[in-house]
């Protein structure tokens, strides 16, 4: 019989590429689906989710800089990670939602599909909702989208694992950055998706996660001022009500929550929620003494 003793996990959040603890140094206790104690999870702050803020600011010029291709390339590397460490996903997935190893294996599946097809979209979304358009005149006439900037998205409550990562890839994949409000009751795959992603090869600060109240952190980043959209897809809707009001302060883009099967094919929704679309015109010119143009 084994005299070791047993070394459990101490789960933190992650912001700006590293694993702080809360700023307030309280935690709370996650259970699984029949009450059972799991682990302590850090209870974010408003500090915190400032601090995220921040991040997610500092690495938005450098991700949204960076090419298509290049954040593709870092998508399917986290993709990659994900699938290596397929086994301690599926555990966390199976407590987290009550489900059988191989229900929740299924799960872990799809979220890394998920992955590698928003990994293919990143150089390919701008051909969609972009183009040349047809105007009336001596000019060229293009239309390109860009990236909102930083988001603060409110995960969902019952899909810990699938459901966020169907949150998150689009975010990021057209060159966002984000701060995740992790599911409260099922905060540790979001927990443990930070610790991919710091081994992977995204920036730090372009991911921010935090575990905790969304009804505590909600309303703080709804109203913050760096903060350019919302998405409120795991907010009930008294909150996604309350946050929807704060976020009109500085003209927010608001996703708003609706049912979503997260199992189906996600579409291209959650990308263009938050791009803008940026046209620019140009004269043609002229060429030669004939007057012939281009």
């Amino acid at each position: 019989m084994s005299d070791r003793l047993s070394v459990f996990k101490t789960y933190k959040l992650y912001v700006g590429g590293k694993f702080p603890r809360s700023e307030s140094g309280r935690v709370y206790e996650v259970q699984d689906s029949k009450g059972k104690w799991l682990a302590n999870a850090p209870l974010s702050s408003r500090k915190d989710a400032r601090d995220a803020v921040v991040a997610a600011r500092k690495a938005f010029g450098g991700w949204s800089g960076a090419t298509a291709y290049n954040r593709g390339q870092i998508l399917y590397r986290i993709a990659e990670m994900l699938e290596g460490r397929r086994d301690q996903f599926v555990a966390e997935v199976a407590d987290a939602e009550g489900l059988s190893k191989s229900k929740a294996g299924a799960v872990v599946d799809a979220a890394v599909d998920r992955w590698v097809w928003y990994a293919g979209w990143t150089d390919k979304i701008a051909q969609v909702v972009g183009g040349a358009n047809p105007v009336a005149g001596p000019y060229f006439n293009l239309s390109t989208p860009e990236p909102t900037g930083v988001a603060t998205v409110v995960a969902p409550q019952d899909s810990s694992f699938l459901g966020l990562i169907s949150v998150v890839a689009p975010v990021i994949a057209t060159g966002n950055t984000v701060v995740v409000i992790a599911s409260e009751k099922a905060p540790l795959p979001a927990l443990s998706l930070g610790e991919v992603l710091a081994t992977s090869d995204l920036p730090g600060g372009v991911v921010n996660i935090l575990s905790g109240k969304a009804a505590e952190m909600g309303p703080h980043l709804a109203a913050h001022q760096d903060v350019n959209a919302i998405d409120l897809t795991g907010a009930d809707a008294d909150l996604a009500r309350e946050l929807e009001v704060a976020a009109a302060d500085n003209l927010k883009r608001v996703l708003r929550p609706r049912a979503v099967d997260f199992a189906e094919s996600p579409g291209t929704e959650r990308m263009t929620a938050f791009l803008e679309t940026k046209t620019v015109w140009h004269p043609t010119g002229s060429l030669g003494a004939s007057g012939s143009s281009y």
